[in-house]
């Protein structure tokens, strides 16, 4: 089957106005990814705590990649490139969420976010019965989850 793909004309995409195009739009697609790479890393040295970091390190950067191995796809022209780096993104996109969540959970436990930023703290009834109340941010004032905010100084 590869073979037959491999044995198939190119001279199509090999003709002189495809192969520009083609090319022009593997150039604009690594300028985006280099410009979600940027993004991503302006975002990690910007925003204030783990949790929007993450958001920073794992959203940009993924569609970056994709973006550079599409370039690398159209520029290279080949089904055997193609066929490897396919690979590529489904690693990406199988790994990076996960790796951000397990981050995400531990700067949650370690206190290395704000509480007043967040919408819905779904992790706190978790780690509360499980029998970490010393969470930043407070207790909890019902069985139901709902935080209770300390107020005061630091």
């Amino acid at each position: 089957m590869i073979a037959d793909l491999m044995r198939t004309s190119t001279t199509f995409v090999d003709s002189e106005p495809v192969a520009t195009i083609l090319d022009a739009v593997a150039a604009v697609f690594i300028l985006l990814a280099a410009f979600l790479t940027l993004a991503a890393a302006i975002g990690l040295i910007r925003f204030p705590d783990a949790l929007a970091r993450l958001h920073a390190a794992t959203k940009p950067q993924i569609l970056g990649v994709i973006l550079v191995v599409v370039a690398i796809a159209l520029s290279v022209r080949s089904w055997v490139v193609l066929l490897l780096l396919i690979p590529v993104i489904v690693f990406q996109l199988l790994t990076a969420p996960i790796s951000a969540h397990m981050v995400g959970r531990a700067g949650y436990r370690a206190g290395d976010y704000d509480p007043d930023t967040l919408a819905v703290d779904e992790l706190a009834p978790d780690v509360a019965a499980a029998g970490k109340s010393d969470l930043p941010g407070g207790g909890f004032d019902d069985e139901s989850g709902t935080a209770q905010r300390q107020q005061g100084g630091p």
